[in-house]
């Protein structure tokens, strides 16, 4: 602590990234990042806009960009809002969607930074269980509120819920936004992007860094009807109004529009998902049905921390979240089939 802090700032309580460790031949399952390299068009792109005059500022607005998403989900430009992840995009919407005098609704176990924005923002928020099977039961969101925030599919259970139950939250909701994070909705899930014109509560958020692997770029969206999008873009034209470079622009351009590189991979980590939730049962693990590109997993025999640890001894990172409920349960990245054969293989020397 300091005399120089704010106030606020003794009461925050961060988001923790997933580590990045620099460790020999490691096998890397703790983040969620693509195993795959991005689209060589996105690449392409990118070498393209650092090669031009740098010293000039980006588009302000991305419209490039915005066209782009916006072809790709059937909307208009004017409906889609570009930042610096969706981290970013996500905290704009806190400041300026779901901030009201009813609380907040969004799950216990969910993307744990949405009790850091509240914090930040000053938004009061009750976090609703869920149910025994780790699902998010919508009958427990039929409460007042000010706003709702859902993660499909859930995060970290991998859990997703149908379009027709995502809709029907929506509609029940009629004078409250609701937004929907969509940042794994490519391994498996239908986007409510669709709902969007039927629903002017409705405010979608993805992340080129999943399904297109560019992590490392920093770009998010989100997709809603122009009253939403222009909440957000008031919003970052009062913190930066440039929060994403030349370079950032250009890849993900080129990324959303090489359809047939992302079917390709998705496809891949899809099928690799598939084997190793197989093998892990094979093991004696409980692994959660995933929609997302990782799979959530206990062992009735072994304690999560414990297990992370020895797994980490032989050079494998997966995620262990220290919590209530889910504290023996890994979150093991879907890496390609030879990573996810080591991790197998040091999970037959453990067990």
């Amino acid at each position: 602590m300091s005399k120089f802090w704010s106030p606020i700032v003794s009461t925050l309580k961060p988001y923790v990234p997933g580590e990045q460790p620099r460790i020999a031949n490691l096998v890397k399952l703790n983040t969620n990042e693509s195993p795959y390299g991005p689209s060589e068009q996105a690449l392409e792109a990118i070498r393209a806009a650092a090669s031009t005059d740098l010293r000039l500022y980006p588009d302000p607005v991305a419209l490039g960009l915005r066209e782009a998403i916006a072809t790709r989900y059937g909307v208009s430009a004017g409906e889609v809002f570009v930042g610096n992840g969706s981290d970013e995009v996500l905290a704009h919407a806190f400041a300026a969607l779901l901030k009201h005098d009813e609380p907040l609704l969004y799950p216990d176990i969910s993307y744990s930074f949405y009790p850091t924005y509240a914090g930040l923002f000053g938004i009061d928020a009750i976090e609703v269980p869920l149910n025994a099977a780790f699902r998010i039961d919508l009958a427990d969101y039929r409460r007042p509120c000010g706003a709702i925030i859902l993660p499909n599919p859930n995060a970290p259970t991998g859990i997703g819920l149908p379009l027709g139950e995502i809709e029907k939250l929506v509609a029940e909701h009629p004078d409250q936004p609701v937004v929907i994070d969509e940042a794994y909705i490519d391994f498996g899930g239908e986007s409510a992007a669709a709902l969007v014109p039927k629903h002017d509560n409705l405010l979608v958020v993805q992340t080129f860094s999943k399904s297109r692997a560019l992590a490392g770029l920093r770009v998010g969206f989100a997709i809603g009807q122009r009253p939403l999008i222009e909440a957000l873009e008031r919003v970052k034209d009062s913190f930066n109004s440039y929060p994403l470079g030349r370079a950032a622009q250009a890849g993900a351009t080129a990324a959303i529009k090489d359809e047939a590189w992302f079917e390709a991979t998705r496809g891949k980590i899809i099928a690799t998902r598939a084997r190793l939730t197989s093998e892990l049962e094979k093991r004696g693990f409980e692994v959660l049905p995933s929609q997302a590109n990782f799979v959530f997993a206990r062992h009735p025999d072994h304690a999560g921390q414990a297990l992370a640890a020895k797994l980490r001894e032989r050079a494998v990172i997966v995620r262990h979240f220290a919590k209530p409920r889910i504290s023996d349960f890994l979150r093991i990245t879907i890496g390609t089939d030879e990573e996810c054969g080591r991790l197998v293989a040091a999970l037959d020397e453990i067990l």
